[in-house]
């Protein structure tokens, strides 16, 4: 809509006549788009972006969609209280026009759906409040058997994923399946059974790999795209978003940890890469939000093309690596002559004779295709994608860079960077330092310049400075959700600190006490809405992070205060999690945790030994804490309690610490 409607000298006159145009960037301001996409969701079935609101100047809302075509398109779009379908044009034109004939009427639709919003708002969750005992028992580790039978149900067997077209990650599904078989505690599996937990890894890392052969990797370079427009995962929408770049690399992660294959660890890298280089990485610190999807084709070109920056000609081929190589690696990555983008995938005719990379065959097999020895093929390829690479950053303009630094997604890459060092250091100290860095950097870069240390309010965005939003709640979980990480990768007891700090913070500003669990935002007479997420959707809810947060710091704190928010905050969601157990999956690990607890492992011993003590695992369902540090030992009495000068590894619970021999 930015090119079609919003760049209209026609669109201009129309908007700028008849309406206060309000633009709301919802990366720095996701509680005013939450409210208004619920209203379109309510009203319309459905919700997207990009999202248009028309309200009234109390900010109610009157009508709303999602995209609608310019002037002049063929396509059209669907309202809900225009019935047939028209454009952006014609909408200005009839809300213009009911707004003129019938302000009052309008105004009083927008103030009894405001109130039917703001009552389903107010009752939150459906379930019982805090203090209040369930009639059965509750939220029990069976509803991960049924979310699991609903991904095996949705689960594309050809393809990988859990789709149809388009196809999203969303990595918190994929976490939570691949982390059905690594439980320490035994009680998943023999609910959910040993052999369904095996498939489910099996389902994730087929998964896994179709994404990391197909077009949404940058093949040529670097990191994901958000989505795949086909079900194939071929053609993506080349837009590349920093929370998907952090959770999918903790997902492949896991999935090298669990099966040491290199396809995973060479997705690692190549995230781990994209996030600790220009352009996504600041100078300052910290990780930029965004790159765009559309760019430029050349330097002379005046019109943006989606995906111009990572399409593709046969001719390039060959002119970039010559006859030979460049047609060996065309036949890798499937390019052809005539392009490789299906006609009815390309409604905007960007992608005439153009190709997608795509992982089309193995280097064995192309080798017997083209009569040349398998390493001498690899030898091409590694070269070819480098050659490529160079001409790409030489000769094509780069898409448009979202320069805000935001806290939540920040705090999700400190995490699994963090992770990602630990688990690397004994195969590739250097590349896993130059990671374990890029994290601690931002962790400190965010401390330094977006949390005040008197007031302990945590700021949202930096961009040339630190913005005037204060967190939300997912700012504040998180960021913890990260510190945690980095503070079991590193034993820097003032990481663990800043995350205690935080969650008491998150606390007094975000918490329900009546109905528990947080609030998406702190109460403001400009909002109409209070709401609490729950759902998990691209990244995971603010909810089930701060429940498992909480669940790992009563942990490594010894903080029964923590875990018993943790247990309240999932028993709000109670009867939607009951109902729809793969909506959450995201705080299915929580029940588990509130049922079987964490285990709490204690490292004792000289610093630079306690962390060889450990390997990195998956580690779900423990936390791993240096028993030297004089904070936690000062805020952990448990842990105080053990001899300073004790060698080896200790695991408490239940207030008691023992010793075992050897992990």
């Amino acid at each position: 809509m930015e090119r079609e409607s919003f760049a209209s000298p026609e669109i201009a006159h129309l908007l700028n006549a008849h309406f206060i145009p309000i633009k709301i960037d919802r990366e720095e301001r996701p509680d005013v788009d939450a409210i208004y996409m619920n209203y379109v969701q309510a009203t319309n079935g459905s919700g997207g972006w990009p999202l248009n609101v028309f309200v009234t100047p109390d900010l109610e809302p009157v009508f709303g969609g999602t995209y609608w075509p310019g002037p002049n398109h063929s396509m059209t779009a669907q309202g809900s209280l225009i019935s047939h379908t028209v454009g952006f044009f014609e909408i200005l034109q009839k809300m213009r026009d009911v707004w003129t004939k019938q302000e009052a009427r309008c105004r009083e639709s927008a103030k009894e759906i405001t109130r039917q919003l703001r009552q389903f708002a107010e009752e939150g969750v459906h379930s019982r409040k805090v203090g209040e005992k369930s009639d059965e028992d509750g939220l029990d580790i069976d509803l991960l058997e049924e979310a699991y039978q609903h991904f095996l149900k949705k689960y594309d067997t050809a393809n990988g994923g859990f789709s149809v077209a388009p196809k999203f990650p969303t990595p918190v599904n994929l976490q939570f399946l691949l982390r059905l078989d690594q439980w320490e505690n035994t009680a998943v599996k023999n609910i959910v059974g040993e052999d369904e937990c095996k498939h489910a890894t099996h389902m994730v890392v087929n998964t896994l790999r179709k994404m990391a052969r197909g077009g949404i990797r940058d093949q040529i370079g670097f990191g994901f795209a958000r989505y795949s427009v086909t079900k194939d995962w071929s053609l993506p929408h080349f837009e590349k978003m920093l929370y998907d770049q952090a959770q999918l690399l903790d997902v492949y992660l896991d999935a090298f940890i669990i099966t040491h294959d290199p396809e995973m660890l060479g997705a690692v890298y190549d995230i781990a890469t994209y996030l600790t280089e220009p352009p996504m990485a600041a100078a300052t610190g910290g990780f930029f939000s965004a790159e765009d999807a559309d760019s430029y084709p050349t330097h002379t070109d005046t019109e943006k093309r989606e995906g111009a920056y990572y399409v593709w000609t046969l001719k390039e081929f060959r002119t970039v690596l010559g006859d030979r190589d460049g047609n060996i690696c065309a036949r890798f990555y499937g390019v052809l002559a005539d392009g490789n983008v299906a006609r009815e995938n390309d409604p905007h005719d960007e992608f005439i004779n153009q190709n997608v990379v795509n992982v089309t065959t193995t280097p064995a097999a192309l080798a017997k295709q083209v009569g040349l020895a398998e390493s001498e093929v690899i030898t091409i390829l590694k070269e070819g994608r480098k050659k490529l690479r160079a001409y790409r950053e030489k000769n094509r303009p780069k898409p448009a860079l979202d320069d805000k630094i935001v806290v939540a997604w920040n705090g999700l890459a400190i995490g699994a960077l963090a992770r990602t060092s630990a688990a690397l250091n004994d195969i590739d100290p250097e590349k896993a330092g130059r990671f374990g860095k890029a994290a601690e950097d931002a962790a400190n870069f965010i401390r330094k310049e977006l949390f005040d240390e008197e007031s302990k309010i945590l700021y949202r965005v930096y961009r040339e400075g630190r913005g005037d939003t204060p967190g939300f709640c997912d700012d504040y979980a998180f960021l913890i959700h990260g510190l945690i990480d980095l503070y079991e990768a590193t034993f820097k007891e003032a990481y663990l600190e800043f995350a205690d700090i935080l969650q008491k913070s998150q606390i007094s500003s975000f918490h329900d006490p009546t109905s528990s669990a947080f609030f998406t935002t702190r109460s403001h007479p400009s909002l109409l809405l209070h709401l609490k997420s729950g759902m998990d959707a691209a990244e995971p809810s603010s909810n089930s992070v701060s429940a498992s947060n909480l669940h790992h710091l009563s942990s490594l704190l010894n903080d029964d205060n923590y875990s018993k928010l943790a247990v309240e905050t999932v028993a709000a969601f109670e009867a939607e999690v009951m109902q729809f157990p793969h909506c959450f999956a995201g705080m299915l690990g929580s029940i588990v945790m509130g049922k079987v607890g964490v285990q709490t492992m204690v490292v004792m011993g000289p610093f630079e030994t306690a962390k060889q003590k450990i390997k990195e695992g998956v580690g779900v369902g423990r936390t791993v804490a240096w028993g030297g540090g004089e904070w936690l030992r000062a805020r952990n009495e448990l842990v105080g309690s053990i001899p300073k000068d004790k060698q080896g590894v200790m695991i408490c619970a239940e207030g008691v610490c023992r010793e075992v021999p050897s992990l």
